[in-house]
């Protein structure tokens, strides 16, 4: 190459490096030219937004005109059935025509710009032409118009492309690249079906394309088909270079013609394409896909505004993960965790995923639901991977082991991003557990990985005996205090933090110094039972039979064995069928008496369920309580007199310290019914009092 020319092209190059590149396609491409020709290695300026202006732009001239009769051609009879397929069964919705011709137009493009970049006879024939997709519509003539300035197409790529069904120019066209050695970043091409465009025929009673190759001496050609039988082609003037596309719309798709509903669904679907889009002459595309440029590029503006277009909200995000990476799969994703919290996002809304699947900037999924799990539905964003395996139609994803493995990378990334944040943003992390714990719950209840589970368990928070009120620690904080010998984790669920500290199953581990999680969600239960245990530490609830506190023989106030087996057989009798074990236990000091059961989390459950064909004896059978009574306490030690002096009075205060117990361990299903047990206790107390 002479020296000449490759420093006048070099300047181009660095000159063009200036500008707005479109797409990470194209800054590679200029990248590798400029190392290339200057033997040094540059880095393009990161894309802006477009600037939005009110000043009109419009290329569509309708200077097009075809000549002669032209050849007719029919569509073979295979190309005939897809052809149907295509235009009545294959897309969900017939409004996605758009995205496919619009797509089309880019792959067209993004064609031109490499062969305009890798090739430098062809860059001299090009020229500096604009690369654009333009778009008119004509509402009362039913005409939509649709003109690209890429690569257009010859005689034989018109009838090769347009004239067989699944046969993809852009795939011809990437194989050709993939058999040079530099081919380059190939991966903005998107066409890889050849059927897209057949999708106008959805919406088309007659479908017009008039298109000039960029070669040299190209000529203009029009070809033309009502999506029957045949199609025809011809020779014409007036044809710009590129393709153009002219749709005569059926009187049931009139709306197509609208440029509101076209600027809409632009802005559903193909808002982010790399080159721009007009719609009567007005930019349309003029919001950047963040996700394809350099995190450091990215202001907190445009964060703000990208989040609300993709969200659909009006609040700013409270934390942003922008991802990258190509191993195991391509990904890019950008993740918002909302501010707003008042939107009530429950278990009963169906709410599935807030995170929008695209692939190379093209809308695949408005919400698509097996990239991230169901718990994780709060998150807002986007994700884009080339590496997606879609159907035919571009609108659903196959191949459940990759799509499992993009969400197993993604979910994987949530978790350590949000762990980092916990550490980094401790305060702002607080508030955002406080806002969405609900779904890091969810997420544990409903996983079958244990090892996932307790990734999400790293993010939970609670307050703790060994932690000032108010104050939340993580359970790696509580592993990190556990004394060597300790090999559970213990927890109770209560209404505040004053019924945990003065519970009766706190109050031997708070002598002996043990830390106990204070929980005030009635649904950690179901997260404590799903989870298990946490780095192999088991958890356990207070209010279930835990080891106890070695006894001493020689403490004052203990009163005779006989008087407690004695009460203890009379308890037996007036707590049959309710009290299925009675003994006494170590574990208090200032309390009478309390309850465990087995399993406290599944009892209570059961308890509170609308189950009403449970009675209470019902209850207590599935339950059974093991009531445990402190021998040293006043109303024990008087209820050993009070079984032989007077057993009615005893009775009824036996059943009341029993239905109290059963009350603190939130195992009485309807405690309305309290009142009458008092009542009657009450009553007997006081005729006592008045006849002594």
């Amino acid at each position: 190459m002479a020296t000449g020319y490759r420093l006048r092209l070099a300047f181009k190059f660095v000159k063009n490096l200036s500008k707005p590149l479109s797409s990470s396609f194209e800054r590679r491409i200029l990248e590798k030219q400029c190392q290339r020709l200057l033997g040094t290695s540059v880095q393009c300026f990161s894309s802006q937004a477009a600037p939005q202006t009110t000043e009109t732009h419009n290329i569509i001239k309708d200077t097009e005109k075809s000549i002669g009769e032209g050849v007719k051609h029919e569509f073979q009879s295979e190309t005939q059935m897809l052809l149907q397929i295509v235009a009545k069964s294959l897309y969900s919705d017939k409004e996605v025509f758009l995205r496919e011709l619009i797509s089309n137009a880019s792959d067209a493009l993004e064609k031109l710009r490499y062969i305009r970049l890798s090739d430098s006879k062809a860059a001299e024939i090009i020229g500096d032409r604009s690369l654009e997709i333009h778009i008119a519509t004509d509402k009362q003539n039913r005409i939509l118009t649709l003109q690209d300035t890429g690569i257009g197409m010859t005689r034989d790529e018109l009838i090769s492309n347009l004239g067989t069904i699944a046969r993809s120019g852009s795939r011809e066209f990437l194989k050709k690249l993939k058999e040079k050695q530099d081919a380059g970043n190939t991966s903005q091409i998107i066409g890889q079906f050849g059927v897209g465009f057949y999708s106008a025929f959805m919406v088309a009673d007659k479908v017009e394309v008039f298109t000039k190759s960029y070669t040299e001496n190209a000529e203009g050609l029009c070809w033309i088909s009502d999506g029957s039988n045949s199609f025809k082609i011809s020779n014409a003037e007036g044809v710009q270079p590129g393709t153009k596309i002219v749709i005569h719309l059926k009187p049931e798709s009139r709306e197509f013609s609208d440029d509101a509903t076209i600027n809409r669904l632009i802005a559903k679907y193909s808002n982010f394409i790399g080159s721009p889009i007009y719609v009567n002459g007005k930019r349309v595309n003029t919001i950047q896909p963040l996700w394809a440029l350099d995190p450091k590029d990215i202001t907190p503006l445009q964060h703000n505004e990208f989040y609300r277009f993709i969200g659909n909200c009006f609040d700013s995000p409270r934390f942003i993960l922008h991802y990258t990476t190509d191993v195991p799969l391509s990904i890019r994703a950008l993740l918002y965790f909302p501010t707003d919290a008042r939107r009530p996002l429950d278990f009963t809304r169906g709410e599935t995923c807030n995170v929008a699947l695209y692939s190379r900037k093209i809308l695949i999924q408005n919400k698509a639901e097996n990239i991230l799990p169901k718990w994780l539905r709060f998150v807002k964003g986007v994700v884009d991977s080339e590496d997606i395996p879609l159907n035919l139609s571009r609108e659903l994803l196959q191949n459940s082991t990759l799509i499992g493995k993009l969400r197993d990378v993604l979910t994987t990334r949530v978790l350590t991003f949000l762990k980092e944040r916990s550490q980094k943003q401790t305060e702002d992390y607080i508030k955002f557990y406080n806002d969405y714990c609900i779904f890091l719950k969810e997420g544990i209840a409903s996983t079958h990985n244990q090892k996932e589970k307790e990734e999400i368990a790293k993010l939970l928070r609670f307050e703790s005996s060994a932690a000032a009120p108010g104050e939340l620690i993580s359970l790696e904080d509580y592993c990190k205090r556990m004394p060597p010998d300790q090999k559970k984790i213990y927890y109770v669920i209560v209404p505040n933090r004053d019924l945990a500290e003065n519970s009766p199953y706190y109050e031997s581990l708070k002598k002996r110094n043990i830390e106990v999680l204070f929980s005030y969600k009635a649904h950690d239960d179901i997260v404590f039972i799903t989870l298990k245990q946490f780095r192999s530490h088991d958890f356990t609830c207070i209010m279930e039979d835990i080891d106890e506190p070695d006894s001493k023989s020689d403490s004052p106030g203990i009163i005779n064995q006989g008087e407690i087996d004695n009460l203890i057989t009379h308890m037996k009798k007036v707590l049959s069928g309710k009290a299925y074990d009675i003994r006494t236990t170590t574990r208090l000091e200032s309390h009478p008496c309390f309850v465990t059961v087995k399993d406290i989390a599944s009892a209570r459950y059961f308890t509170h369920t609308e189950l009403h064909q449970l009675n209470n004896d019902m209850l207590y059978s599935m339950q059974r309580p093991s009531f445990k009574i402190n021998p040293n306490h006043f109303i024990i030690k008087e209820l050993c007199s009070l079984v032989n002096t007077d057993p009615k009075l005893a009775d009824l205060i036996i059943k009341q310290i029993f239905i109290n117990s059963m009350l603190e361990a939130d195992l009485i299903k309807n405690p309305g019914k309290l009142p009458v047990a008092m009542n009657e206790l009450l009553v007997a107390m006081l005729k006592k009092i008045k006849t002594t």
